[in-house]
């Protein structure tokens, strides 16, 4: 089928809108008609060239939509199904899937981080040359073809403006409190970084009955989200992050500190914010050739516990559908992270935004 998608051909170049060819599914494959994809820094790095990939491909891994089609086999799903985009589809047999941690599938070694389906057959096609498809999803186009365990259905009622944040922003941060820190009622918590994760690992901590919740930003506008997700305190670009916090926590530092952006400085300052025998996750992720130079003998001394966080850490087959049903209660925000909507042809408008730090999530909606 002809479609229209968004397609980076050079990193650090605008993408272009074009038509593209998409291919039916195959065996454990589904075709679904995009209905919104938002717009996240992991599509960001790519863009600018922060990471290196495959080209031309088409971009987009946070997204919603209805399913039109599956190929063989197919049984998770069926035509007409409201589904969310997982970007990190597990086998469920390797050691990882068996244990409990999805997110570290050992399939995703050879299939999303390589950019295609599990098949290895591409899908997206242009004047007969193969375009990749980035993490196997390829959301900024007007249909995907993604495997069958990439399509996690959802219940009905949520619009899908919104409903595509659950995909990744939502998952992500959500998941690092409750999955990844196993945040306890009572804790105080700071969070750097207010954008789309930072706000939901704010309200996930929220959510987990935190005593505090210290919101750090550089932008004021996400910062009165934040104040708005249940942080109890926010603040602006301090001179020195580990002494404000510690100046709102007696001196003593964060029982849990969230590092949503992943720069080597901000991984400093989060260890550095982080209470004696505090925990600090890192969700966020920078170049590919970042390094972050910790001082070995306090991190030691204080027994500081440093966690990665991929994903929410969690299984997004089943945390998905319940971050759903939490919103449909009243429960999780939802609505209020999408503060900018733009036609496809409006991504680079949205890359731009993305860049200044404009606040919560923008969303392509189609």
């Amino acid at each position: 089928m002809r479609i229209t998608a968004a397609v980076l051909r050079e990193q650090g170049k605008p993408l272009t809108i074009e038509p593209l060819e998409l291919h039916a599914p195959g065996a454990g494959e589904v075709l679904v008609e995009v209905k919104a994809a938002g717009v996240c820094h992991s599509d960001l790095h790519p863009a600018r060239g922060d990471w290196p990939v495959p080209l031309p491909m088409v971009l987009g891994h946070e997204g919603a939509g209805v399913v039109r089609a599956v190929g063989a086999g197919v049984t998770r799903v069926a035509a007409g199904d409201i589904v969310v985009f997982c970007w990190a589809p597990p086998c469920g047999v390797c050691p990882p899937c068996r244990s409990g941690h999805a997110v570290l599938c050992d399939r995703l070694d050879k299939t999303t981080y390589k950019h295609r389906l599990p098949s290895k057959t591409p899908r997206l096609h242009s004047g007969g040359d193969a375009v990749t498809a980035f993490l196997g999803t390829a959301c900024f186009a007007e249909h995907a073809v993604i495997a069958e365990e990439g399509a996690i259905k959802v219940p009905e009622g949520v619009a899908f403006d919104v409903l595509a944040t659950l995909g990744c922003a939502v998952v992500t941060g959500v998941g690092a409190v409750m999955n990844a820190a196993k945040v306890p009622a009572g804790a105080t918590v700071a969070v750097i970084g207010a954008g789309g994760v930072g706000l939901n690992v704010v309200q996930g901590a929220a959510l987990s009955g935190s005593a505090r919740v210290i919101a750090v930003d550089r932008q004021q506008a996400p910062l009165d989200l934040a104040r708005a997700f249940g942080a109890t305190d926010a603040l602006l670009a301090p001179e020195k992050t580990a002494d404000a916090v510690r100046e709102l926590t007696a001196g003593r530092g964060a029982d849990y500190v969230f590092d949503t952006v992943g720069s080597p400085s901000t991984i400093v300052d989060a260890v550095a914010s982080a209470r004696k025998g505090g925990t600090i996750v890192v969700t966020g992720l920078s170049r590919m050739d970042g390094v972050a130079p910790l001082p070995a003998f306090p991190f030691v001394m204080q027994e500081k516990r440093l966690l990665g966080s991929v994903y929410g850490s969690g299984n997004p087959a089943k945390d998905i559908p319940k971050l759903a049903e939490l919103h449909l209660a009243g429960k999780l925000k939802l609505r209020e992270l999408v503060t900018r909507t733009y036609p496809l042809s409006g991504i680079n408008d949205a890359f731009s935004a993305l860049e200044r730090a404009d606040g919560a999530r923008g969303v392509i909606v189609f």
